[in-house]
């Protein structure tokens, strides 16, 4: 399941961890600030304490004592957080949101993983968890053997150009505060509230087992632009996402593109809905990327193959589309949203081809998965948090960029839409089935955008119908922020990102 970072993450995700976040509003806003900057002084000595190279000695020595017991041991430890900072026309907000430390200890016994983690980073109580772990597995016959992996040392930060991470709070609020106003500017009274925020999430880990001491940094901004707007008769809204690995450079916007927004948003005032049938669409690049998320994401994590809970099993090898569809899934994709250097179990970041000019190759594995199956590794283990399972989970999920214009095809379609600004997604792996809303469909008639507007549309069919459709991508490629959940939970951050796609579907 895909959720979009557009305006419902603020009502809905960032709203659903207010329990566990620190929130200052605009009451006593001065004192509030201070207060907030005075607790941020002190986080970047909590989350470096004890800084994570120092625990890399230890947790080898508790790896080599725990395999005296156990074919394979690993641990992962791991400390995040995200800073969410908003401004609208009435109010200012700083919360702190789902702050995380901890590390969790893996062993394989023979047959299976077992686990035990930790919230508790001191040398002792880590010892002491890989101690009580490893003495109460009991050892099962062999099934497998677990390859640690090529022997590898390495450390790993994002690069930014403007790292939150150095700046003071107080300016990086103004900076939301500036967005704002830019975004407010020359809005008539048919707009009832505008809301800048922008998201700094942080997070560190280091991973061992006896080859590998892998550590890395990994820096994610967001930020949106919601307008909220009314007639009288209706209430719409309209947003502006963007985001990525890196700093405050990743969410910097134009006059333009501020200027676009306002008038979309005043042109969904009067939006109608898309007569239901089959239509030829062009889905923009997080309409694309989510159609990819779904069809060749979730329903090819290798969980569901053990599972036996996916149809794509029996099409590998097979024609699942046309042969303009290439699917990737790639951690290292520089700048995507769902970015990282390793994955959760110790795999170094790389592409993987799922769908290789319409024939399906492979899926996405974590550890349990690919030992299950005996197929190869891929850079997709991941946790939404040390509490957490390890699972077969997307990064960046997209459709390879073509070579055609978005204007030429546009020009290519006689009647159909124009859709942008994914709503949300969801699969269905046992039947493969899709549904992917968008927040805003255009008018196409004899290649021309004609000015009217539909919202929201929904894109359904049979994954193979609709990829077997595809008949043209788009040279250019837009990296696109999103939330992914298994179901409804563990969530992790994804990119929806890719190029536009020219397809036929059902459309309501």
């Amino acid at each position: 399941m895909l959720l979009t970072l557009g305006p419902w993450s603020r009502r809905g995700f960032l709203r659903a961890g207010a329990a566990s976040a620190a929130t200052f509003t605009c009451l006593g806003w001065d004192r509030a600030l201070k207060t907030a900057s005075a607790a941020e002084a002190a986080a970047p000595a909590a989350l470096d304490t004890p800084p994570l190279g120092d625990l890399k000695p230890v947790l080898q020595e508790i790896v080599r004592e725990m395999e005296k017991r156990v074919p394979y041991a690993s641990v992962l430890v791991v400390r995040q957080g995200l800073k969410h900072l908003q401004v609208d026309d009435r109010s200012r907000e700083i919360q702190d949101l789902f702050p995380s430390a901890g590390a969790v200890f893996t062993v394989w016994n023979g047959a299976w993983f077992e686990e035990s983690a930790t919230s508790e980073l001191d040398p002792d109580r880590l010892r002491a968890t890989g101690r009580e772990l490893a003495a109460a597995v009991t050892r099962q016959k062999d099934r497998h053997t677990i390859d640690p992996g090529p022997a590898a040392e390495r450390s790993f930060d994002t690069a930014c150009v403007i790292d939150p991470r150095k700046l003071p709070l107080a300016d990086r609020l103004e900076r939301v505060a500036e967005l704002h106003r830019r975004a407010r500017k020359g809005l008539g009274p048919e707009f009832a509230n505008c809301e800048a925020s922008v998201s700094e999430g942080m997070q560190k880990s280091l991973f061992v087992n006896r080859t590998r001491a892998l550590e890395q940094s990994v820096v994610r901004t967001r930020a949106n632009v919601n307008l909220f707007a009314g007639d009288g008769q209706r209430t719409v809204n309209d947003y502006l996402s963007r985001g990525g690995t890196g700093g405050l450079e990743v969410v910097a916007y134009t006059d333009e593109e501020l200027d676009t927004l306002a008038a979309e948003t005043r042109a969904l005032l009067k939006a109608t809905a898309v007569p239901a049938g089959e239509h030829q669409a062009i889905g923009d690049g997080s309409v694309s990327g989510t159609i990819a998320h779904e069809s060749f994401g979730h329903g090819v994590e290798l969980d569901m193959f053990v599972k036996e809970r996916a149809l794509a099993a029996q099409f590998v090898g097979k024609r699942v589309g046309s042969e303009y569809v290439n699917i990737v899934d790639d951690p290292s994709l520089a700048g995507g949203y769902g970015s990282y250097f390793f994955d959760d179990e110790g795999v170094l970041s790389g592409p993987t081809k799922i769908v290789v000019n319409g024939v399906f190759e492979r899926g996405l594995s974590d550890l349990m998965s690919a030992t299950a199956l005996g197929v190869a590794r891929s850079a997709n283990g991941r946790r939404q948090d040390i509490s957490r399972k390890c699972y077969a989970r997307m990064s960046n999920t997209f459709f390879q960029s073509g070579s055609t214009p978005v204007e030429e095809l546009i020009a290519g379609v006689k009647q159909g839409y124009l859709l942008t600004k994914l709503s949300h997604g969801m699969e269905d792996p046992k039947g493969w089935g899709i549904m992917v809303v968008a927040h805003v469909g255009q008018e196409i008639r004899d290649g021309k955008l004609t000015g009217r507007y539909a919202s929201p549309v929904g894109v359904t069919g049979y994954v193979p119908d609709v990829l077997g459709t595809v008949d043209g991508i788009s040279s250019e490629f837009v990296h696109d922020p999103g939330i992914c959940g298994k179901g409804f939970k563990e969530f992790v951050p994804v990119s929806t990102g890719g190029p536009h796609i020219r397809f036929r579907a059902r459309l309501g």
